[in-house]
């Protein structure tokens, strides 16, 4: 089960050869992972998880170019790592909306819950985890 995210690229989000640039492509990632880590998990109750939660590292693989052509581009979300204190969250990003469309951008997100009273990282509740297993098992 993966979550599906609908994100329509801007054009200022292409470059100077005509497709969605690096930059607006890792925002495009984020405005997809936004509605789940948050909305998603405050309608389940977890109250600490859209307090806080850091990036720890990202990558971002290429196959074909994103055009920001006024549609949508359909970003398929799952989880792929769950650890004690961090999970990884897989993207399949296709050149529309539609499942048949063709995936143009894999990548993945290490990313960690933070405390921002303490300002350090903490472990994943047991309510959370049962959150991003649930709602995100690997594709």
């Amino acid at each position: 089960m993966t979550y599906v995210a609908l994100v329509r690229p801007r054009w200022s989000d292409m470059d100077v050869f005509g497709h969605v640039n690096h930059a607006a492509m890792v925002t495009l990632l984020e405005e997809a992972r936004v509605p789940l880590l948050f909305g998603e998990a405050v309608k389940a109750g977890l109250t600490e998880l859209p307090k806080g939660v850091v990036v720890v590292k990202m990558s971002v693989n290429y196959h074909a170019p994103v055009i920001a052509d006024g549609q949508d581009i359909r970003i398929e979300l799952s989880l792929k790592e769950l650890r004690f204190a961090s999970f990884t969250l897989g993207y399949s990003v296709h050149n529309g909306p539609s499942e048949a469309d063709k995936v143009a951008v894999t990548a993945e997100t290490v990313l960690a819950p933070f405390d921002t009273v303490t300002e350090r990282p903490r472990r994943l509740s047991d309510e959370e985890r049962v959150f991003l297993e649930e709602g995100l098992r690997s594709a």
